[in-house]
């Protein structure tokens, strides 16, 4: 399931980053890595806020969309 399906407050592992090569590398410098505990803070308009390894992540919509939990 995407990463913008999930409710907000519950705590998910993230299981496979899709997309763009250049796009996978740089969610990955931010610890969007396979295994890691996520937890969505906030969402508007399809953007979010997020929890992951102790620091809270701004990601739009696209890249939400490739990151599957």
């Amino acid at each position: 399931m995407p990463l913008v399906f999930a409710k907000q407050g519950e705590s998910n592992f993230i299981k496979k980053v899709t997309g763009k090569e250049e796009t996978r590398l740089f969610l990955e410098k931010l610890g969007f890595v396979t295994g890691a505990a996520i937890t969505v803070v906030s969402s508007i308009g399809g953007n979010l806020i997020v929890n992951v390894k102790d620091s809270r992540v701004a990601i739009n919509k696209d890249m939400a969309k490739g990151i599957m939990i």
